[in-house]
């Protein structure tokens, strides 16, 4: 018997519309589940061979979690504003507005024949005035506000003014490009057209001249991945260095936050890296190169002077921690199957990167770190003592084991970690 998979799925597909069968009610009962796609941008040639590779995986995803008693959140959207709807729309002497609802409407026709499972009541269209309102309203909000390095949060910038009216800027600790100290009469006496212009150099968004990529061709400033051996990813246009003023935000005076809120999410190592290196702190590096011991293995932490801060150190440091995973001792074994998954009721990591430094094993929430020393260790004291104090000035508590006592009692090694998670 033939599958005639055109009446097949066009029955099927009615069914699912008519039923909605798809859609995301509020269900205090069941387990929460939200699958989001990238959203493609609408372009006028339609649906490419990428856009099902990646959909159709989530969507498995999708509907396996609501086989498994899940109440699903899985939206599609459409990233229609910006350059690519408005190159289309100069290519084809159409006003925007018209040619991305045609092509959402052939996008939408698509993806229901491919038969995605969909919650469409909650599409969302970036050229939508509903949708940009909000990116509009948390753009004010950041121009509205400046960065207390004190309470680590933003606030308005009426409260900043406030102080500059009482006592100038000299004692203000805020995320800031400001460099003229002045005083409270100093402040008072500037015009609005002068109190505005400091006023930027707190604000979270803020006007300054940067270097960027300008495309005449394309009438617009391009990002870094955007350009190409100097031309432009879009049409091949050439791109040159220009200093223009440009919109900013703030971004680095919650660097701190941003990293260590890493920490606590479960996500791969990979996508971690992704994200420090766009987030790209820097604070500079001290470095110091003390002799390592003549005797030292192959396998072992590094030397105290090669653990050093920066990017180039870090992204180093990140590989030696991924080598050494690989490569556990017999002792580092023993101790990873009795820490992880929770057995202690807390999550440790292990050959994770603190600072300038490998630890062998940590719980991030607790704040406690544990070495397990070999051999060379006899011979290295000065250098684990240094190590040591530089950890706990970071705010982790480190305790060390031997080889010995790990693989001869792990069950006493266990009761001494314990003691030590109960006592934080």
């Amino acid at each position: 018997m033939d599958y005639n998979f055109q009446e097949v799925e066009k029955k099927w597909r009615k069914e699912w519309a008519e039923k909605n069968v798809f859609q995301t009610s509020i269900d205090h009962n069941r387990p929460k589940c939200y699958v989001l796609d990238m959203f493609p941008y609408p372009s006028g040639a339609g649906l490419h061979v990428g856009h099902p590779l990646g959909y159709i995986a989530s969507d498995i995803y999708a509907r396996y979690k609501r086989l498994k008693g899940f109440n699903v959140l899985h939206p599609m959207g459409y990233d229609a504003f910006g350059l690519p709807a408005e190159q289309y729309a100069i290519q084809t002497g159409q006003h925007p507005k018209i040619t991305t609802e045609e092509n959402i409407a052939r996008y939408r026709d698509q993806l229901d024949k491919i038969g995605f499972s969909f919650e469409w009541d909650r599409e969302i269209r970036t050229s939508d005035p509903n949708y940009y309102k909000w990116t509009q309203w948390i753009f004010g909000l950041l121009f509205k506000s400046w960065f207390n390095n004190e309470t680590q949060k933003a606030e308005p910038i009426e409260a900043l003014v406030a102080l500059f009216e009482k006592e100038g800027n000299a004692n203000v600790n805020a995320a800031n490009d400001q460099t003229e100290i002045f005083s409270a009469e100093e402040w008072n006496s500037k015009s609005e057209k002068e109190k505005a212009l400091v006023l930027l150099n707190y604000r979270l968004a803020y006007q300054k001249e940067s270097m960027v990529n300008w495309c005449p061709a394309l009438g617009t400033v391009l990002a870094n991945d955007e350009v190409i051996n100097g031309l432009s990813e879009r049409g091949g246009h050439p791109v040159e260095k220009k200093m223009m003023l440009q919109w900013s935000l703030r971004i680095s005076a919650y660097a701190e936050r941003l990293l260590q809120g890493l920490e606590e999410i479960d996500w791969t190592d990979a996508l971690k890296d992704t994200q420090r290196n766009w987030i790209g702190k820097s604070t500079g590096a001290s470095v110091k190169f003390p002799i390592a011991p003549s005797n030292s293995p192959k396998r072992g932490e590094p030397d105290f002077g090669w653990q050093t801060a920066g990017n180039s150190t870090w992204e180093e440091l990140k590989k030696r921690s991924e080598e050494l995973r690989k490569n556990p001792t017999q002792a580092e074994v023993v101790l990873w199957e009795a820490l992880r998954g929770k057995k202690l009721d807390v999550k440790f990591r292990r050959q994770h990167v603190i600072g300038r430094n490998i630890a062998d094993f940590v719980c991030l929430e607790k704040k406690l770190v544990i070495e397990v020393d070999g051999k060379i260790h006899n011979n290295q004291k000065e250098y684990d003592n240094a190590r040591t104090e530089e950890l706990n000035q970071l705010g982790f508590q480190v305790i060390r084991f031997t080889n010995e006592e790990v693989i001869g009692d792990i069950d006493n090694t266990i009761n001494k970690i314990n003691k030590s998670l109960l006592s934080k």
